[in-house]
């Protein structure tokens, strides 16, 4: 029995005839009829009916279909794991990262990865920190640059790439410039310049907050620490940022950590596990790209 003779029988019964057959799988008519004789003859039964004027199959025909296309899957699905891991990666991935990001390292890892399997097409989308988990639970994505707080999303896989306490941000001229740290109590009243609600940072922020009893008075949102930063140095309030964002704005604003904000914010490489194959090709990639070790 060969695998020909399988797929030479499941085209027959799709087509219910040998010329329409003959056609989709790109040899003579009289080659398709051979094998299929063959094969019934080593099984010994007729597996179709060929005196009516579309072929059909018999009883034993439809029982042999079912077990002759799970035979073909079986094998497509045999040389896609095959090719995967030595290299003949093909097929898509779905990146997520968190809305304006210009992590350099990532970019980086995707363009490596490109590289090196050009028959991976790959795809980049944006979007909060709770929409990328999200996605990366639900499988709509393979692999997620996000924000979180103090800990990866729960349900995925993944690794730490920033782990870091929060900033006040201030102009110069504010009065809190001069100090060399703050509480959580010195800064909840002002007017604070965050990011939306879902994002790693101010999970983080709505955490360390919520332990203390303290409620902030949040008076302006944006999902780009660019624009949080560009209001905060207007003077339009205090920008909550992590210490690696407020770093972007040495001159403009002067971060002031934040003692008793215990939760700290991450930025970090997540999936769903196990991941796939081409994913976790991808993956190496991105420890390789951002310097992680597989233990981190």
């Amino acid at each position: 029995m060969e695998l020909r003779q399988l797929e030479y029988l499941v085209a027959v019964a799709e087509e219910a005839s040998f010329t329409r057959a003959a056609q989709r799988v790109h040899i003579s008519q009289s080659g398709v009829s051979a094998q299929v004789r063959q094969l019934e003859q080593e099984l010994g039964a007729d597996l179709l009916d060929r005196g009516g004027r579309a072929t059909t199959l018999t009883q034993a025909g439809e029982a042999a279909l079912v077990h002759a296309r799970a035979a073909l899957a079986a094998t497509a699905a045999l040389r896609q794991a095959v090719g995967d891991v030595t290299g003949l990666l093909r097929g898509r991935l779905t990146v997520g990262m968190v809305t304006a990001c210009t992590i350099t390292a990532l970019f980086d890892a995707l363009d490596g990865f490109h590289r090196a399997h050009p028959g991976v097409t790959l795809t980049l989308i944006e979007g909060s920190a709770a929409e990328l988990a999200d996605q990366a639970r639900a499988g709509a994505l393979d692999l997620a640059l996000t924000g979180a707080a103090g800990a990866l999303p729960e349900g995925l896989d993944g690794f730490a790439i920033v782990s870091e306490g929060l900033v006040a941000a201030v102009p110069p001229s504010h009065p809190l410039a001069e100090r060399a740290s703050l509480a959580l109590a010195d800064v909840s009243a002002l007017p604070l310049i965050c990011m939306p609600p879902g994002a790693g940072i101010r999970v983080a922020f709505d955490q360390s907050c919520r332990a203390l009893g303290i409620t902030p008075v949040v008076a302006l949102e944006a999902s780009a620490a660019a624009t949080i930063g560009d209001l905060a140095a207007r003077g339009l309030g205090v920008a909550i940022l992590s210490e690696t964002m407020a770093a972007a704005f040495a001159g403009r604003l002067r971060a002031v950590p934040i003692t008793d904000a215990r939760t700290p914010a991450l930025l970090a490489l997540a999936w769903k596990p196990p991941p796939a194959p081409a994913a976790a090709e991808l993956i190496r990639h991105c420890r390789r790209a951002f310097n992680v070790t597989r233990d981190k």
